[in-house]
């Protein structure tokens, strides 16, 4: 192993909680990683708008959904993060007013054409979403050029302790096939689809409490 992984392995594995001074630097992480998810590719305009419009939506999401609850962990470095949500928070932004203040948000993720599909998707995810007490990883992200050294598997290992110290189960939503190994490793198990007609595979992964 070289110093460089092992170094970047023992940050992953030792993540620090997120403040909102983090969320520019974390939302250009997520939009990286994300930029060719087959979901995100599915639901996202295409052409050079895109990774501005993923950077937008992300820097939203940490900075109002996420971060203010404590549990958006980040290596040191950057090179990987895991944004949770705890117990009794709200999936999703509620009431229509709230959504109508988010529409701008999302025709600059999506573009017109494919707003219809980023609803759908919202939806199913909302639908779907388990009713019980848990811990919901809502994205987990590992820099482009850093995947493959195991930086997600240590910063989700260290992250679900939380989870495992308050005796509660985890849910994630995988939007990549790529990803299911890492996630049955850690435990989660994998229910179905959640994704509307159309879309790539989006399946419900849940981890019960240890």
């Amino acid at each position: 192993m070289s110093d460089e992984r092992f170094e970047r392995l023992q940050k992953a594995s030792n993540p620090r909680r997120a403040t909102q001074d983090d969320a520019g630097t974390l939302s250009r992480l997520f939009a990286a990683s994300f930029l060719n998810d087959p979901v995100f590719d599915w639901i996202a305009r295409p052409g050079p708008k895109r990774a501005a419009g993923l950077e937008r939506f992300f820097y939203w999401l940490l900075q109002v959904r996420a971060i203010p609850f404590g549990e958006v962990w980040m290596a040191d470095d950057g090179a990987t993060a895991a944004a949770w949500l705890p117990p009794g928070t709200p999936a999703s932004p509620g009431g229509l007013f709230e959504q109508i203040k988010l529409l701008p948000l999302f025709v600059r993720l999506c573009g017109f054409p494919r707003l219809g599909r980023g609803s759908a998707m919202a939806d199913a995810m909302e639908k779907h979403h388990p009713h019980d007490d848990h811990f919901y990883l809502a994205f987990l992200a590992v820099a482009p050029r850093f995947q493959g050294m195991g930086l997600g598997s240590a910063i989700l290992e260290a992250t679900l302790k939380r989870a495992d110290e308050a005796h509660m189960p985890a849910y994630l939503e995988n939007s990549n096939s790529k990803n299911t190994r890492l996630y049955e490793r850690s435990g989660f198990v994998t229910q179905k689809s959640i994704s509307p007609n159309g879309a790539p595979p989006l399946m419900a992964m849940w981890r019960d409490a240890r």
